[in-house]
């Protein structure tokens, strides 16, 4: 983890977040700034900056947030009708924060092509 990463803080309970689910390499929470009814970001406990730096000994550990977000989408009962994923990486994308995050977004209509 890195000392001044503001995922890594959340991770560690340094700052506050709303979880919504918690286990010893990943954790959900609310985004601060909601575009959807339900808008989670998981992240992996290890600090990645971005799904750029991505390997494939990260394979379990990435299929691991996918589980999470299907479990948190089936609680929310937005599997149903759909939910997006989203992996941004860099500024273009909308990364602002630099430590690999997964967006659960769900609760409306989304359109296509996104951005």
């Amino acid at each position: 983890m890195a000392e001044d990463c503001l995922f890594c803080k959340i991770f560690r309970k340094e700052i506050d977040a709303k979880e919504v689910y918690r286990d010893d390499e990943i954790v959900a929470f609310e985004d601060i700034r909601p575009v959807a009814p339900t808008h989670v970001l998981i992240i992996p406990k290890a600090h990645i900056p971005s799904v750029h730096e991505l390997t494939d000994d990260h394979a379990a550990m990435l299929a691991g947030m996918i589980r999470v977000a299907n479990r948190i989408a089936d609680e929310r009962k937005i599997d149903r009708e759909g939910y997006r994923l989203v992996l941004n990486k860099g500024p273009q994308a909308g990364q602002s924060v630099y430590h690999l995050h997964l967006h659960l977004l769900g609760g409306r209509g989304m359109g296509w092509p996104p951005g």
